[in-house]
């Protein structure tokens, strides 16, 4: 086993998933690193055990997909073809001629890669570095021949006034808080801001037992004749919409369309929101604006993709995404890439990324050139998709001009405390004319989160196009792990 060529996949995602299972099949040593306690990434987020759900499919509408994923990878893990490294965080991934080195993460003494050049990585093996546990105190490092990145993604945060209120969290933290911990993040929850994650968000909620006071959408269906013919090739996700939205009927909710939040109010939690239409040119129509009681606002402005390994890596960027060729290869050398970190797209684009990169990567390793009508049912999957995806990023755009309705006073980067009129002054009065100046200038970007809630915020606000962060690590690290690598290891 130990002389078959190894691939370690970062992220039990969809894609990540996907790619393991195609891999191993075909050969491949799989190691697969998640900081989840469970495999499935975020989609497919079930509750602990511990907490005797009776019906936790009852959360999903893709559940016999599910099953098949975990089906597959528990037949893998028996035969010791893939192993799964839970609660796993990797905070970095770089090459190294370390060949005869032990993989760190079980205690034996068993040789990684052959000495074998198949994953195009010049000098040597790939080696990721992770913190295990929920202390994340403890450095572990898998070495092996290739590396796929499945990071999946993130969600975009646009701040307003009152948004940093106990009681308001995104609309990807509520569903989390609802499918892994069967939590309601309120009684009376507001789901607002622009996406199709609200559907699920808001229908989901209103099925646990919240009431939804209102679903505030801020794009309109006006938008829809311009994309209708890539949106019309998905009918099964055309389906899926009406599916959810009649069941908010039959809850009582009505979106309220070409709408946006304006502030959340209270003074130790949140207690109300007020929301107001939107003209053509993304403003404020004069007297539109309703108060609404809540003790929950759950806000979402759609996704970005997480590109620190990548961009660690040298991996090249098309905009916000990781490029990749019709192999899902990136332009480093034994790095694939697959799922939304190559741009949000949502489970089934992932599920036929990931498929296509896991047989890619299978043939290289294996020191033959890959036949793409192996995969072509996917690839014709993924194109579609990718098309459809990229309808849905123009129709759900965030509102023109919501940087300016941010107040003065409001707080941009939570960490630092950095309000939005610290970040205009840096540009208007200080001359900055870049995030990392505006960063420097006012520490926006400086604290724990190391700008990947506030990113797009302070790009927003300072008129600055956003640029690749370039973060060494992906997280936090302890001194401790750093100090005990070795000394031609990254630290």
């Amino acid at each position: 086993m130990a002389e078959r060529p190894h691939l370690a996949v970062v992220g039990a995602g969809p894609a990540g998933l996907a790619a393991a299972l195609a891999a191993a099949a075909r050969g491949v040593r799989v190691t697969l690193l998640d900081a989840a306690e469970q495999a499935g990434g975020q989609f497919y987020r079930r509750p602990a055990a511990a907490l005797g759900a009776r019906r936790p499919q009852a959360l999903h509408h893709q559940w016999r997909v599910w099953e098949r994923l975990r089906d597959g990878l528990d037949r893998q893990l028996s035969t010791g073809q893939v192993r799964h490294l839970p609660d796993h965080h990797v905070w970095c991934v770089d090459r190294t001629d370390r060949r005869d080195r032990t993989d760190g993460t079980d205690g034996t003494d068993q040789p990684v890669g052959t000495g074998v050049n198949r994953g195009g990585a010049p000098g040597g093996v790939f080696a990721v570095h992770a913190l295990r546990g929920p202390l994340q105190e403890e450095g572990v490092t898998v070495r092996a021949d290739a590396v796929l990145l499945a990071t999946g993604g993130y969600e975009r945060v646009l701040p307003f006034p009152g948004w940093t209120l106990p009681g308001v969290v995104t609309a990807g933290g509520a569903q989390a808080m609802l499918k892994g911990g069967l939590v309601l993040p309120g009684r009376t929850v507001v789901v607002a801001g622009t996406g199709p994650l609200l559907l699920p968000v808001a229908c989901g909620l209103a099925a646990a037992g919240a009431r939804v006071a209102a679903l505030v959408e801020s794009a309109g269906p006006k938008a829809l004749p311009r994309h209708a013919r890539a949106l019309a090739a998905q009918p099964g996700k055309l389906a899926e919409g009406a599916l959810y939205a009649g069941k908010l009927l039959r809850h009582g909710v009505r979106p309220l369309t070409r709408h946006t939040v304006v502030e959340a109010h209270g003074t130790d939690r949140l207690t109300a929101v007020t929301v107001a239409a939107l003209d053509r040119d993304g403003g404020l129509v004069p007297g539109s604006a309703r108060r609404i009681p809540c003790d929950a606002l759950a806000v979402g402005h759609g996704m970005l993709p997480h590109t620190d390994l990548a961009e660690t890596l040298g991996c090249a960027l098309s905009g916000t995404d990781v490029r990749v060729d019709d192999e899902q290869r990136t332009d480093v050398p034994g790095v694939w890439a697959a799922g939304e970190a190559t741009g949000i797209g949502g489970a089934a684009l992932a599920l036929a990324e990931g498929h296509i990169a896991g047989r890619s990567v299978a043939a290289r390793l294996h020191g033959t050139l890959p036949d793409p009508r192996r995969w072509a049912g996917a690839a014709r999957a993924r194109g579609q998709l990718r098309e459809f995806s990229a309808a849905l990023d123009a129709l759900y755009a965030p509102p023109a001009g919501w940087a300016d309705r941010i107040t003065d006073g409001t707080v941009v980067c939570r960490c630092e405390e950095v309000t939005a009129g610290q970040v205009r002054t840096s540009v208007d009065v200080l001359g900055a004319g870049d995030p990392r100046t505006v960063k420097l200038l006012t520490r926006a970007g400086m604290g724990w989160c190391q700008g990947r809630m506030c990113g797009p915020a302070v790009a927003g606000l300072s008129g600055c196009p956003a640029t690749p962060g370039r973060r060494p690590f992906a997280r936090p690290v302890p001194l401790g792990v750093l100090a005990r690598l070795p000394e031609d290891e990254p630290g």
